[in-house]
């Protein structure tokens, strides 16, 4: 049985790793998945935007959902899976097909993209999903990559809708809706911190956690920075979270994720650095700038 959806702490969305040959790396993704749980995180994601998941096909995808879920059963954390599509009956479908995964803890579902619905269509499409979703929904809110930006108004009226636990929420800085939604967010809606550069200052506005590609990288870091703001710790919170910004502007310095599969690789922990297209591997110069970081915090 799957663990409930719980938001605190840090979860991290796991690279999808290749083998020389091109196919899934599943040993070396198995061995990721169980180190940065070692280091603390809270939970893990599959099939998100880090794990190149419109670069899959189906039995791909199926199979990193089936090795994510058994690591998650043995060590007793939640699995969230991205899903979804651009139209709501596509959704649906996605949807309906986790029915058949009784060991998933929620689903990670953008915002539609492409089709720039208004506000109010987005907050019908949530409802439509919510109604038949088998596990609880968590929005991805990224209007960079969609195109449909959304104040908090509208965040709160889709925190309202029963079946959606929480948001992901990445709009590329804090601004005044930012500020809006964490001081006064729905009851049980819980806004995860998406953007890595930021995640600092939105744990310290009240983000009940976050979900970081960069904390593959430094997971311990990346624990020890949500449990100071936590515990209230604002100073220890504060340099931690320079650094840790650092460390992720660097890892973003190229298109997520051949930044960090460029390091991992670097470490020996996946056996390549491949992305596919049309994404490109990351240049050396990038990858040295994250293992200078990292050497840096101690990670």
């Amino acid at each position: 049985m799957a663990l409930d959806f719980s938001p605190q702490g840090i979860h991290v969305p796991l690279v999808t790793p290749f083998a020389p040959g091109g196919g899934i790396a599943l040993g070396a993704l198995e061995a990721l998945a169980h180190a940065v749980l070692d280091e603390g995180a809270a939970g893990l994601v599959a099939l998100g935007t880090t794990g190149e998941a419109a670069a899959l096909d189906d039995g791909e995808r199926s199979a990193v959902v089936d090795l994510c879920a058994r690591v998650c059963r043995e060590r007793g954390v939640p699995l969230t899976v991205g899903t979804g599509g651009s139209d709501t009956l596509s959704a649906e479908r996605a949807l309906a097909g986790l029915a058949r995964r009784p060991d998933l803890a929620a689903a990670l579902v953008t915002v539609p993209s492409f089709t720039r619905p208004s506000p109010e269509g987005v907050v019908a499409h949530f409802t439509r999903l919510a109604a038949v979703s088998p596990v609880p929904l968590v929005i991805y809110h990224i209007p960079y990559r969609t195109g449909r930006p959304l104040d908090a108004a509208t965040l709160r009226a889709l925190g309202r809708i029963p079946g959606v636990a929480g948001v992901k929420y990445a709009v590329g800085g804090i601004d005044q809706d930012t500020v809006d939604l964490l001081g006064d967010p729905p009851a049980g809606f819980a806004v995860l911190a998406g953007d890595d550069v930021f995640a600092s200052p939105l744990l310290a506005l009240g983000a009940a956690g976050a979900v970081l590609a960069s904390a593959h990288l430094a997971t311990g870091r990346f624990v020890e920075l949500a449990d100071a703001w936590r515990a209230g710790e604002a100073g220890r919170a504060r340099e931690l979270g320079h650094r840790l910004a650092r460390l992720s502007a660097a890892a973003f310095a190229e298109p997520n994720p051949a930044v960090v599969k460029g390091v991992l690789h670097a470490q020996g922990r996946i056996p390549t650095a491949d992305v596919r297209l049309p994404l490109l591997p990351a240049r050396p110069g990038s990858v040295d700038a994250v293992l200078k970081e990292l050497a840096e915090l101690g990670a």
